[in-house]
């Protein structure tokens, strides 16, 4: 097949869900497509622009996703609830692509444009919704951050430990509150948690006071 810049997104975006940032090369993405690492570099000029594309198409998929669940909201929605719309959105966004929050994370580095759009997006919002300008940029850096968090641990390959009954028990004993706080939900309890978490945020930025800064 021919060579294009979308076939060797995919296949980018193939190696870097099983090899991350730093075991990702144009090599081993064109031993993917069946090609030499030299005739990639006519679509895309260096690792460091197929990452931006990569990350690109990640956020420009959340942020048009965001952008069909913004226009089924009451026009008068507030403005927390247009908050919800696009980190809902954004959270299924990147669950879709094996190590897509990684990705996300690293998109302001690679100057992602389509990561930039979100982030100016959730700008306006908390600015049109009357939170305190000394607060927006940190404010939608932690709505964003906490997004890219959920679903990093969502998508950790990490080994699950198992207990005996003795020792869960001594644990339920000692850290009751966080034993019961990390009782692994399902899909739909997940959802929720991920709402209530993202209501909760907004909650507290509508609460901060303008300090005129």
């Amino acid at each position: 097949m021919k060579l294009t810049e979308e076939r060797i997104i995919d296949a980018g975006m193939a190696e870097f869900a099983e090899s991350g940032y730093r075991g990702l090369s144009m090599r081993r993405v064109a031993q993917r497509l069946d090609a030499r690492a030299g005739s990639l570099y006519y679509h895309v000029p260096s690792k460091s622009a197929l990452v931006q594309l990569m990350a690109d198409r990640v956020a420009r998929q959340a942020y048009e996703a965001g952008t069909a669940a913004l226009a089924q909201l009451d026009p008068e929605a507030p403005w927390q609830e247009r908050v919800e719309a696009q980190l809902v959105t954004l959270r299924h966004a990147l669950r879709q692509h094996p190590g897509g929050a990684v990705m996300f994370a690293d998109s302001p580095k690679v100057l992602s444009t389509g990561a930039l759009a979100l982030m100016e997006r959730v700008l306006e919002t908390l600015r049109d919704g009357g939170v305190p300008a000394a607060h927006l940029g940190v404010g939608a850096d932690a709505l964003l951050s906490h997004v890219t968090g959920f679903v990093l641990q969502e998508q950790s390959e990490s080994p699950s430990m198992t207990v005996d009954a003795e020792e869960a028990t001594a644990l339920r004993q000692r850290f009751p509150m966080t034993v019961a706080a990390a009782a692994a939900p399902g899909d739909d309890a997940q959802d929720a948690k991920y709402v209530h978490s993202v209501r909760l945020l907004c909650a507290g930025l509508a609460a901060l006071p303008d300090t005129g800064a």
